[in-house]
This record gives structure tokens, C-alpha cells and sequence, in this order.
């Protein structure tokens, strides 16, 4: 937020909730810093979607992560915590792949933990996946994986569903991540650069395209839920997190799946959180800042806001002042 500040002084007119809107968090430090950009998922209390199962009902706002965690994101965590995270490497701005439920489950505590929040994944001294228990402070009994005060987390089913197909203005669930019914436009040819999507369409890449350059935009602003990689979600494929090694679920399609795969009537697959794909890749998700933290914010950028108009309005002043001579 502070690199903000001189920007909103510099130019003025940027109103002071466009400034809490910006929703990219920094983490790391020096030449291994690096930016995580959060759409808001607003809407509570949404309906779910009819299929599958059904998804997507969530009865709080949150954020998720607008693209993929890119290699460069893992490589510069790797780097500064020594996390041991093994991945694909095709480029720094491509989707990390490869990075097994458990490998990404410790970078989110990394980023937790290095933002001065609690691990949202519990781990024991050798490293073996644990339930969190009711001693723990945090406990959630209705989410033996996630400890509620976390910061930042792996989305559950419903949240990345919710993320990819829900419509807050229509109201509706899409059939597609792009905020469309129509079947979009994939790959139709190798390094083809018009599509909606990045999955077969008659050709397919050899791999991934950038996090950032992956077709159109859900209606909540994330790119990417549909094709380029399959990605993680938080929740056990029965739907209960209760067994620390069960199957997870996971979505989305890849850059060499059929367009049925991104439609929000596939249910998914369950993998085993060991497994590494060179298809399967994650986004993060993180909750609302406490309103308390947002309305000091707030009332800190109206002063700036009124301070530096009143500034600008004296040497206006000023300078009438001086013209007259």
C-alpha cells in the first residue's frame, strides 16, 4: 500500500477507495520480492451452482488470487525460506506446475507466516500433514484442513467455483469461466494468439502460456480458472477434510484438455496430495481485511486527501496573489 501514496498525492485525482481497492499484496524482500493480485469475491450468501455436486455457495466475501502462482513466485519463496518446493521450470512467469498439494499448501504458510499471520496448514516436525485439533487455537470443526486465522489459503471448491462461474450482476453461474455460455474459442493452432482460453481446440501448445496472457476475464476479474492449468483446490474430493492423505479435488482444464473440462458441470478429478503433473498448478485465495483496519485506512487517505488540497489550494492562492504585482 505504500508504494501507492505517492502516486495518490502525485496525480490527485484518485479517489481514496480506489486505493483500497488495489489488491495486490508484496511479499519477500529485495531482488526476491514479489506481488500477489486479489480480485474480491463479493456477493454473499449466493446461491450454488446445480452441478457439480452442486459448488460454489459461499456466504462470505473473500479474495482470490487474479492469476495463477507463477515459477518466479515459488523460485524467490524457495530462495528466502528454503521451502525444498520442486516445480517445472519453462519460465518465470509461467504457472508453477509440478508442485504437489502438500508443496503448496507449505508456500501459503510461508506466506502467512512471513506476513505476521498464522500457518493456515498444519504440519508437524517432520513435515507430515496434520487435522488441526480443538486444543489449536484457530480450530475450525468444519474444516479440519484450514485454520480460520489464517490470512491466506488454498480455495476451497466452493470459493475457486464461486470465482470462476458466478455472475454478481446476472446473478447466475455460467457454463464457462470467460462469463459466457458459448463454447470459447481455445487453441486452434500451435502459438495461436486469438482464443478466449488456453486449451485444445483442434491444436494445442506444448505447455502453459504466462499467467497473465490466458484469454478472457470471469466476471469477478481471475484469469486463467479455465485451461492453462488444472489447479489445486483446498478441499478433499468427498468433500469432507477429515483424512490427512485423502484425495484432493482439482479443476479447471489444462492448456491440452477438451473444452468440456473448463465447463462448471465437470466435477473435477481426485488426485492424491502427493502428486506432482506437469498439468496441475494452484491459486491462492485470502480473507477480507478486518473493516476496524480498512476504516483507519480510509480516514488516513481523506486526511492526505484533504491536506493536500488544502496545500494546493494555498499556493493557488499564493500565486493570484503574486500575479497581481
Amino acid at each position: 500500500m505504500v508504494r501507492y501514496l505517492g502516486v495518490l498525492v502525485a496525480v490527485g485525482w484518485v479517489s481514496w477507495w480506489q486505493v483500497l481497492d488495489a489488491n495486490a499484496d508484496l511479499f519477500g524482500s529485495g531482488a526476491n520480492s514479489f506481488e500477489i493480485e486479489f480480485v474480491t469475491i463479493g456477493s454473499p450468501g449466493n446461491p450454488p451452482d446445480a452441478d457439480p455436486n452442486p459448488a460454489g455457495a459461499v456466504p462470505y466475501e473473500y479474495r482470490i488470487g487474479k492469476y495463477e502462482i507463477s515459477e518466479q513466485m515459488i523460485d524467490k519463496a524457495n530462495a528466502l525460506g528454503g521451502l525444498g518446493i520442486t516445480k517445472d521450470t519453462r519460465g518465470p512467469d509461467k504457472p508453477a506446475t509440478s508442485v504437489s498439494w502438500y508443496e503448496a499448501a507449505r508456500f501459503v504458510n510461508w506466506l502467512n507466516t512471513t506476513s505476521g499471520s498464522v500457518p493456515a496448514y498444519k504440519f508437524d516436525a517432520s513435515g507430515n500433514f496434520q487435522l488441526w485439533q480443538p486444543i489449536d487455537p484457530g480450530y475450525d470443526p468444519n474444516n479440519l484442513y484450514r485454520n480460520k486465522l489464517a490470512t491466506y489459503f488454498l480455495p476451497s471448491i466452493n470459493e475457486w467455483h464461486k470465482a470462476a462461474y458466478f455472475d454478481p450482476v446476472a446473478g447466475h453461474y455460467w457454463d464457462y469461466p470467460a462469463g459466457s455460455d458459448m463454447v470459447p474459442d481455445g487453441i486452434d493452432f500451435p502459438g495461436d494468439p486469438n482464443f478466449d482460453a488456453v486449451f485444445f481446440d483442434g491444436a494445442s501448445n506444448s505447455g502453459p502460456n504466462d499467467i497473465a496472457n490466458v484469454g478472457l476475464m470471469s466476471p469477478f476479474g481471475t484469469v486463467g480458472q479455465g485451461g492453462n492449468v488444472i489447479e489445486w483446490h483446498e478441499t478433499a474430493f468427498d468433500r469432507t477434510n477429515n483424512f490427512p492423505a485423502e484425495q484432493r479435488s482439482d479443476d479447471g482444464g489444462a492448456w491440452g484438455s477438451a473444452v468440456n473440462v473448463l465447463a462448471g458441470s465437470h466435477t473435477g478429478i481426485g488426485t492424491t496430495p502427493t502428486h506432482e503433473s506437469e498439468a496441475i498448478g494452484f491459486r491462492i485465495a485470502r480473507v477480507i481485511p478486518e473493516p476496524s483496519a480498512r476504516l483507519l485506512l480510509s480516514m488516513g487517505w481523506a486526511g492526505v486527501l484533504g491536506l493536500n488540497g488544502r496545500m494546493r489550494s494555498k499556493r493557488t492562492r499564493s500565486l493570484r496573489v503574486s500575479d497581481c504585482f
